[in-house]
């Protein structure tokens, strides 16, 4: 008979157990800087020159992404939209001679009234019309008389002096848009996006001498001097009104800056029509074509007014005034065919010397300068703005994230 203690204590003891590993340390997450994977290298001696070429495609195609081909395309909608507007005008001071630029603007101004303004004056609470109105009445009424006056002296510039000059100058909005946002938008740009702008400005030129060699120097040139004076004040108008809108859109709402210019514009424009076009008006020969001209003009100055805040809050008002430089030349196309312009290969040049600054300008993204070292891009693709640690001067294209522990394998990383 079998003892208990030979229950207890088995015939054949147990392997003895491993030795337990030593201790290691924790190892604390790492804050590294990476951006892209590169390819893995292969073997062989053609490693050396695919890479190179590999990464001349990953940096096309990262330019060409489709954030910055959509930013071009919307941008040359409005470029279309104002090529509209000048055809239509065209049409309505030439062939009909109706010269009624007060008029024309104030047939807008209604248009946005009973959408807009209709609009804010039934929502509720704080966007409110009569909200708005108590807070900021001021600021739109003046931001409306700035609106109508940077139209009217445009169109007002064209009686005194050339097509040319008028081109020439109008491209003044662009420097003025750039302070502007620079001082009060605190917006800070890179190289590439002034390289971008001194190209748009050069194939802007481009279109100027190609005007000049074909004979296009369309206006009277009498009082040369009042005309470009006139000009100039029209862009800096024109450069405060794309720089207050960019505010509006981006911090309050794009229905409350069209409801209220809308509201303003209607009045002080009506008013001016009063003062100024009403003698005008009543000479107009009044039938069915010159009201589809009337009617066909409202709806491109309204489909811009409208569209144009979709565009601004997407890039920016420096951006948009770059697009624009391209709907002198869609009007030249057009009136190709229409007008019997002659034709010349310095405008497809300038087409394309504006599209390419286009495309250098869209390439980056411009940054507010809140933090030197928190960079707030409007156009992020990447994701979210990420806060940075304290510590140490950062570069503003790199994105920090936590990764862990480290692997056995680190992984082939580029810092861009």
């Amino acid at each position: 008979m079998l003892s208990p203690e030979r229950h207890r204590h088995p015939r054949h003891p147990p392997p003895p157990q491993p030795p337990p590993p030593p201790h290691l340390p924790p190892q604390p997450n790492h804050v590294v800087a990476t951006i892209e994977n590169l390819p893995a290298e292969g073997g062989g001696g053609r490693s050396g020159i695919s890479a190179p070429s590999n990464g001349v495609r990953q940096r096309i195609r990262k330019v060409l992404n489709r954030d910055l081909l959509l930013s071009v395309a919307l941008g040359q909608v409005l470029s279309l939209l104002i090529c509209g507007i000048g055809l239509t005008s065209k049409y309505l001071s030439e062939d009909f001679h109706a010269n009624t630029p007060v008029f024309q603007s104030f047939l807008n101004y209604i248009l946005l009234f009973l959408v807009y303004t209709t609009t804010l004056a039934v929502r509720q609470g704080e966007e409110n019309l009569l909200a708005i109105l108590k807070r900021r009445w001021w600021k739109y009424m003046i931001l409306g008389i700035v609106d109508i006056e940077a139209n009217y002296l445009v169109v007002k510039a064209y009686q005194y002096t050339t097509l040319t000059s008028v081109q020439l100058l109008d491209c003044f909005v662009i420097p003025v848009v750039i302070l502007l946002s620079w001082f009060f938008l605190l917006v800070r740009y890179k190289a590439v996006h002034f390289i971008g702008i001194v190209v748009c400005i050069l194939g802007m030129g481009c279109m100027a001498g190609a005007d000049v060699l074909v004979g296009r120097q369309q206006g009277a040139g009498e009082n040369k001097l009042i005309g470009d004076l006139l000009v100039l004040g029209g862009a800096t108008l024109y450069g405060i009104s794309n720089v207050c809108e960019e505010y509006i859109v981006r911090n309050l709402s794009r229905v409350e800056f069209l409801g209220m210019i809308g509201l303003f514009g209607s009045f002080f424009s009506g008013i001016q029509l009063a003062i100024m076009e009403h003698k005008e008006l009543l000479k107009v020969p009044w039938d069915w074509q010159i009201g589809l001209l009337y009617v066909g003009f409202s709806a491109c100055m309204f489909g811009l007014y409208s569209f144009m805040p979709v565009v601004i809050k997407k890039t920016s008002a420096t951006a948009v005034n770059l697009s624009l430089l391209t709907a002198d030349l869609y009007s030249l196309f057009c009136g190709l065919f229409l007008f019997h312009y002659k034709f010349s290969g310095l405008y497809l040049l300038s087409f394309f010397t504006i599209l390419v600054g286009l495309v250098l300008y869209s390439s980056t993204s411009t940054y507010v300068a809140q933090d030197p070292r928190v960079y707030k891009q409007f156009r992020n693709p990447s994701g979210p703005v990420v806060d940075l640690p304290t510590t140490g001067q950062l570069e503003p294209s790199v994105t920090y994230t936590s990764l862990g522990q480290e692997t056995e394998e680190e992984p082939h990383v580029r810092v861009a």
